[in-house]
């Protein structure tokens, strides 16, 4: 039988989740501060974490790093994408925002139990911008940024390879399946809507064009 430690000074949150998790053959603990999850550790080693972030005592984040050899599942109100990059990086197994679906939580700790990755959890990163995947959300910092399917495709394939430079044809046939609307005689028109939106909130020009081949991201 696994056994999950929940962390999470709501206590109703809690309620629900052990609820839930006993019901479906899991032994549970609680704990309700990060200090009380760190004492709960030397007395006996759960299969997974489930941990929010705001708790009294010692933070989600400066307890992490402390479930070595742990899988833990952030569960958490933060929904920007540096939070999320830094916490996948600090060794968080996935991360889930609140609220949310209980069969989408179950679905991610059957996942991270079995040891597998959770493809939809990708997060590129070029300097201070941000996608993600899983949401197709983009963000410059904190700021989203509202894309058409079809400029978010473009940026998408150019953040997947930051240091190449990608022809007219690579990136019609790349993004074909997703745009099917994105032809040779609009692409520029695509690119240049999305330097504007992009630079309306960086100040920056991300996209440079080479000239007679086709497009990168702009090293800075």
């Amino acid at each position: 039988m696994n056994r999950i430690l929940i962390v999470d000074d709501d206590i109703h949150i809690g309620n629900m989740l052990e609820e839930v998790l006993s019901k479906e053959g899991f032994a549970v603990s609680r704990a309700y501060s990060g200090t009380e999850a760190l004492l709960l550790l030397t007395t006996a080693r759960p299969d997974l974490v489930l941990l929010d972030l705001m708790l009294p005592g010692l933070s989600g984040e400066e307890i992490l790093k402390k479930f070595q050899g742990i899988s833990v599942i952030v569960i958490s109100a933060k929904v920007d994408v540096d939070s999320k990059v830094e916490l996948l990086l600090s060794g968080a197994a996935d991360y889930i925002t609140k609220p949310f679906e209980i069969r989408e939580l179950l679905a991610r700790i059957q996942v991270v139990l079995r040891g597998e990755k959770i493809p939809s959890a990708e997060i590129f990163s070029f300097s201070e911008l941000h996608l993600n995947t899983e949401t197709k959300n983009v963000f410059f910092k904190e700021n989203e940024i509202h894309l058409t399917r079809t400029e978010y495709a473009i940026l998408k394939l150019l953040m997947q390879n930051p240091k190449r430079v990608i022809t007219k044809s690579t990136l019609l046939e790349r993004i074909a399946e997703d745009t099917p609307d994105c032809t040779e005689s609009s692409i520029k028109i695509h690119i240049s809507n999305l330097r504007k939106k992009l630079r309306a909130v960086s100040g920056k020009d991300y996209i440079e064009a080479v000239w007679g081949i086709g497009f990168k991201l702009k090293e800075e």
